[in-house]
């Protein structure tokens, strides 16, 4: 059997302390914690930052540490600092070092790096060792080179490497978001299709159960199937909450695929073990051909200058659509008379917040609403260039009305300067895979000795 406790979906969500505790009473084999994703889109994986705090990270990876240390277990991180970048890997190094030193531990720390280098991509790409997943872009072995950032995520083999090292603390670029919890259950040759299912099961800490901010869950892994026991006094799995879970970030309930093969759920059976714990049996894992890793490329796509101006006179609230598209005609062709520029060199948006920001056209809520603010999005080639479109926006938004004979109004801006400049915008370029011959052929591995 392998307990692997998971403390959070991911490092600087929180976590119950409480329940963490509970959990190193029963005795772990591991603790393992995801960094982060491309959930917030695809600027982090560009500029290789982390969205979370620092200090956020800083004091729930110190708990992590300390609570490591106790239970003397290996504790992993896969998509460190949210991208997975080097930068981000080394980001979190250097606060596990400055951790360390505070608390007096010498560490053994295995560090994981998915970085890739663009020419080798270029020349995997000429040998057709990449390929398109559904709806990725069309790219050329150029586009690699235009990407800010490129990461391969590592699997269970990747993360089995790091284990082997004997490491304290194990901090891993980009993973699959399974990789880190299915890793020590596959190398004690336990039951494959349970270690990915259980995997996927327990990636988001407490969401597969009745309450989800708990964070913390443990999941028991055999030669059988896998139990799921949230750690928190108030919180409970059941059937449904667990099953449910294969639905999250995934397209086919059943079907979830990982370098290496795929894990099929269509023959698992859920069962409650008693009013807090789930049973599941049934997992099939069917390895795959060859071996491949998914690649997540980002690269600018242009600057932007954004503004935002609140409506709430009931008149231009009730038409604020027609004011937009106005305002967009209009600054449109000022923007191509006196700056020269074509369509294709920007971009201008106005979004109605409070109307159909979220869906626009498939919006079909009409309820009226008491204001409305429209956020104005500029995009450009260069930072320069958006600022001054929207130098050119700025009156518009703030005195435009909406026919020629009414008097002029004057609307709020929440801010001054009403323009701000957002920089480089990035944008997701790489929805593809990558053919390898062994899976550490894209990935590196250190392995440092701290203290």
């Amino acid at each position: 059997m392998v307990k692997v406790l998971i403390p959070s979906g991911a490092l600087g969500l929180n976590y119950d302390k409480a329940a963490l505790a509970r959990g190193l009473a029963q005795n772990p084999d591991i603790i393992a914690i995801d960094g982060g994703s491309t959930d917030s889109g695809p600027a982090y994986l560009g500029q290789g930052v982390s969205k979370y705090a620092r200090s956020s990270i800083k004091i729930e990876w110190k708990g992590l540490m300390v609570a490591r240390q106790e239970a003397n277990v290996p504790l992993v991180i896969g998509t460190a600092g949210t991208c997975g970048t080097d930068s981000a890997v080394n980001w979190l190094l250097d606060i596990t070092k400055e951790i360390a030193a505070e608390l007096g531990q010498t560490l053994k720390i295995a560090v994981l790096r998915s970085s890739q280098d663009a020419e080798i991509l270029a020349t995997a790409f000429d040998s057709g060792r990449v390929t398109p997943l559904p709806a990725a872009p069309e790219i050329t072995r150029e586009s690699f080179a235009e990407c800010s950032n490129i990461v391969a995520l590592a699997g269970a083999e990747q993360i089995a490497a790091a284990i082997q090292t004997g490491a304290d603390v194990i901090i891993a670029g980009r993973t699959t978001d399974t990789a880190t919890i299915a890793a020590l259950p596959l190398m004690k040759n336990l039951h494959a299709g349970a270690a990915w299912h259980g995997a996927k099961i327990g990636e988001c800490g407490a969401l597969c159960a009745t309450n989800p901010q708990s964070g913390v869950v443990m999941i028991e892994f055999d030669a059988n199937g896998f139990t799921v026991t949230p750690m928190a006094e108030d919180s409970a799995a059941n059937p449904h909450t667990v099953s449910a879970h294969m639905l999250y970030e995934n397209s086919d309930p059943f079907i979830l695929y990982e370098p290496g093969g795929h894990l099929d759920v269509t023959g698992a059976k859920y069962m409650a073990l008693d009013a807090r714990r789930v049973r599941v049996e049934g997992s099939e894992w069917v390895p795959s051909d060859t071996y491949t890793v998914k690649l997540e490329g980002a690269k600018i796509q242009g600057y932007q200058t954004v503004l935002m101006v609140l409506l709430r006179d009931k008149h231009y609230v009730e038409n604020a659509q027609i004011w937009a598209d106005d305002i967009h005609a209009k600054c449109s062709e000022k923007v191509q008379d006196r700056m020269g520029l074509h369509k294709e060199d920007y971009s201008i948006e106005l979004r109605l917040i409070g109307q159909n920001a979220s869906f626009g056209s498939l919006e079909t809520n009409t309820n009226p609403a008491p204001e409305i603010g429209i956020l104005a999005i500029v995009t450009a080639n260069t930072q320069a260039i958006a600022e001054e479109i929207g130098q050119m926006l700025n009156p518009y938004l703030l005195h435009h009305p909406l026919t020629r004979e009414e008097e002029q109004p004057t609307f709020a801006f929440p801010f001054s300067p009403a323009s701000l400049n957002r920089g480089a915008v990035y944008g997701f370029c790489l929805n593809h895979t990558l053919t390898l011959d062994n899976p550490m052929d894209a990935f590196s591995l250190e392995v440092i000795q701290h203290g």
